[in-house]
């Protein structure tokens, strides 16, 4: 059985000259667990908050989602969707990343500061379907 979980959480790099090296950290680790956890998915980020969509088996979801929760680089961890699922959307990614891109990056800042980071005002499918649409424009460039 699949599941799905979309989470959000705060940033808490404030070394702006380490940020990107730590972004880099994090996704190597994601990709490196994630493929021995058989688990996909999408990382957002901007300065000031993470999204992410997790997909594979309960377990491993949730044995990743406890890693996610006690690194120090995320706070205020908030789960917006955890559904079972039939299929993957993210089967090709061990982690795929959103946030390159200056458009990107600025709509999903707009996104944040809209809530000011009140994950109650986030539903897990509008994150799950912003970060579907970036990565599908992404493989059409």
């Amino acid at each position: 059985m699949l599941y799905r979980l979309v989470y959000m959480s705060r940033n808490n790099i404030t070394d702006d000259d380490k940020l990107q090296e730590e972004i880099s950290d994090i996704l190597d680790a994601s990709q490196r667990n994630n493929r021995q956890a058989e688990v996909t998915g999408a990382l957002m980020f901007n300065t000031g908050c993470f999204a992410q969509v997790l997909e594979g088996p309960h377990d491993k979801i949730q044995d990743t989602f406890e890693r996610i929760q006690c690194d120090p680089r995320h706070s205020h961890v908030s789960v917006l969707a955890f559904d079972r699922i039939d299929a993957r959307l993210f089967s090709d990614w061990d982690m795929a990343f959103v946030g390159q891109n200056a458009q990107r990056i600025e709509q999903f800042a707009r996104f944040n500061e809209k809530s000011g980071f009140d994950a109650a005002v986030f539903d897990g499918d509008t994150v799950y379907q912003l970060l579907r649409m970036h990565l599908e424009e992404a493989e059409r460039v």
